[in-house]
């Protein structure tokens, strides 16, 4: 999924066995469906932080009772005008740690060399 029609075409070539029917051109915070499994990179840090705290609300309504989110987060400061926007554990746990039982937080032992110690990777699971 993405806002970007272009960003959804390069996909398409870059990957096109890809399902076409599972590209969805939406913004997210208006997305209406429910899933067992959300795959978090690259959005978070990508949007403004003031909604960090309407994403953790969207993923939880996202997810079917005991659904997951996993994926990587930077554990680091970046940019503050703007994206990538980086972050630390604790805010992280602040978003999270009232509708998600935090099953893992960490730093991520396989990221890329040019983001190595950077990343967090995490799997929450809702209530």
């Amino acid at each position: 999924m993405d806002v970007s029609k272009i960003a959804l075409e390069h996909f398409k070539h870059r990957v096109p066995t890809f399902p076409k029917a599972h590209l969805m051109h939406k913004n997210f915070f208006d997305l209406d469906l429910i899933f067992d499994l959300i795959i978090e990179q690259t959005f978070f840090c990508a949007i403004t932080p003031s909604l960090r705290p309407e994403y953790a609300k969207k993923v939880n309504a996202l997810l079917k009772p005991k659904g997951k989110v996993v994926g990587l987060l930077f554990n680091v400061p970046l940019h503050k005008d703007r994206p990538p926007f980086g972050g630390h554990r604790a805010e992280y746990y602040s978003y999270f740690e009232n509708n998600f039982n935090i099953k893992l937080m960490e730093s991520s032992y396989n990221s890329h060399p040019s983001r190595s110690g950077k990343e967090l990777f995490f799997k929450i699971q809702k209530h």
